[in-house]
């Protein structure tokens, strides 16, 4: 059974990723159609029950040091960060991925965790990716996704808009309008959790799925309510609580009516960011507990009651949505041996 994985995983990966249109990093390999390359028997599991990498910040590889402060920021830091310096600083510990959206996506990516926020001064009402600093304008991230779908049309991704600042009524119906011009037709209406399967969308050629925390999604269709993805968070520093947070998140999880994040994340404390503080995130806590965070991921297997997506920071740095996307031939095998 293991030969037969390895094999599996060499015609998932056959594909040579092409040149990202910025002109930026060329994967060797990628993963970019593995949901179309997954095994007949999966094409009628729901998407809830299978493993599905994601990313955690996932717009967060380039940020402004130019711009403001954002909003999710405290006074006090946007104080200090009138001195340049500080913004260096945040950079280091704002930037959670090194990926853009069409160099995850050729990775294996398909769950995205989008926090969004209008510009203090924007007379234009633009919407911009934020965590700490402003990133790219959402527009344009929202376009990046959309180019990489028509060009792979059984490729399905989940956009999860969870935190929205500085924005009123009119921002809110501007991002919605801007969802419908970037994905139009391939939007998928929420509706049950356990219909949304591969087949499903593959025959009405759907491929977006958004979730919108926030009440607005009652006005749209093609909305899905933020209570249908629940993402807990385990708020720590430490690798063995993050996994024991991880396990007990995944056993309290409902079987039903859901998607479920796992998220393999950890998350520094003002005093790790002042001991580290020009080493940034990567290299002070991502580094050296990512391979601990993929042993436990390769450890779990997907299902009603186990994994679906997951996330993590830098997740070019290991060998993580190969990882996530491999669990996937465990409910292969499952099938297979009760088709006996």
């Amino acid at each position: 059974m293991l030969a037969v994985r390895k094999v599996r995983r060499k015609l998932r990966m056959g594909t040579i990723c092409s040149p990202s249109p910025s002109g930026t990093k060329t994967l060797e390999v990628c993963n970019a159609d593995w949901m179309a390359s997954l095994p007949p028997l999966l094409h009628n599991v729901p998407l809830s029950n299978l493993a599905i990498p994601g990313s955690h910040d996932s717009f967060s590889y380039w940020v402004d040091e130019k711009s403001p402060v954002g909003p999710d920021q405290t006074p006090a830091i946007k104080r200090l960060a009138r001195i340049s310096l500080v913004k260096k600083l945040m950079k280091k510990w704002s930037v959670t991925q090194n990926l853009t959206f069409r160099e995850q996506l050729d990775a294996g990516i398909r769950y995205f965790d989008l926090r969004v926020s209008s510009k203090p001064g924007d007379a234009d009402q633009e919407i911009y990716f934020i965590h700490g600093l402003f990133g790219i304008r959402v527009w344009d991230g929202l376009m990046e996704i959309d180019s990489f779908l028509t060009q792979h049309p059984q490729e399905i991704v989940f956009l999860d808009f969870n935190h929205f600042y500085a924005m009123d009524e009119a921002h809110h119906k501007r991002l919605i309008l801007r969802i419908q011009e970037a994905f139009g037709n391939k939007l998928c209406s929420a509706c049950s959790v356990e219909s949304m399967t591969l087949q499903t969308l593959w025959e009405k050629k759907c491929q977006v799925l958004i979730f919108y925390h926030c009440p607005f999604y009652k006005q749209y269709p093609f909305l899905w309510p933020g209570k249908k993805i629940p993402a807990p968070w385990a708020n720590t520093t430490s690798v063995h609580k993050l996994i024991l947070f991880l396990e007990t998140t995944l056993s309290e999880r409902s079987p039903h009516g859901s998607f479920h994040v796992s998220q393999a994340i950890l998350t520094p404390r003002v005093k790790t960011i002042a001991r580290g503080l020009v080493g940034g995130l990567k290299n002070t806590l991502v580094h050296r507990n990512l391979p601990a965070i993929l042993d436990w991921v390769k450890t779990q297997k997907p299902g009603a009651l186990g994994v679906n997506i997951i996330t993590s920071d830098f997740v070019d740095l290991v060998d993580f949505a190969t990882a996530v996307i491999e669990l996937n031939d465990l409910l292969q095998e499952d099938r297979a041996l009760a088709k006996c």
